[in-house]
């Protein structure tokens, strides 16, 4: 699919769909990099980089009770994930969603499946960040359904200039 700008240039068109494709999945599921974005008290948008999976029904990402995109999230549950691998930067996953879920249960055993996936360690607290946080910080898993999916895969798009006339 391709979409003619001014320019004269045909590029990439990106698709738009409501559910994640399978063959974005490796995107969605780590070790890729994703940011998440939630919305401010004032409306601002505030953007913060995530570990994620998906299972099928959801992407879950995790977060800590009382930090910033927590409260977010509890405030007003629309977010957009983005996820893409710097090894391929033509190819991009767009989740825009809803927070259908916030819980403690199981949050510190996705935590450390995440951890394990993405630094190749667990548990989370001692491995990857000292194990003393784990007194004071409790882990929140989100779960995300996605509303509005943008999928951007141009290296199997042909991307070709117009021939001079």
């Amino acid at each position: 699919m391709v979409d003619r700008q001014r320019s004269g240039k045909i590029v990439p068109k990106m698709k738009r769909i409501n559910k994640i494709p399978s063959a974005f999945f490796d995107l969605v599921n780590c070790p890729r990099v994703a940011a998440l974005t939630t919305v401010m008290p004032d409306g601002q948008p505030q953007t913060t980089v995530v570990w994620c999976d998906f299972d099928g029904m959801y992407v879950r990402v995790n977060t800590m009770r009382g930090f910033r995109k927590e409260k977010n999230m509890r405030a007003n549950s629309r977010v957009t994930l983005l996820c893409f691998d710097p090894s391929e930067p033509l190819r991009s996953l767009e989740v825009r969603g809803m927070v259908v879920e916030m819980t403690e249960h199981g949050a510190l055993e996705h935590l450390d499946s995440l951890s394990e996936r993405y630094v190749g360690r667990k548990p989370y607290f001692g491995e990857c960040v000292p194990v003393e946080f784990k007194e004071t910080e409790i882990p929140v898993l989100c779960k995300i359904l996605p509303l509005h999916v943008v999928t951007l895969d141009a290296k199997k798009e042909k991307i070709r200039e117009p021939a001079n006339p």
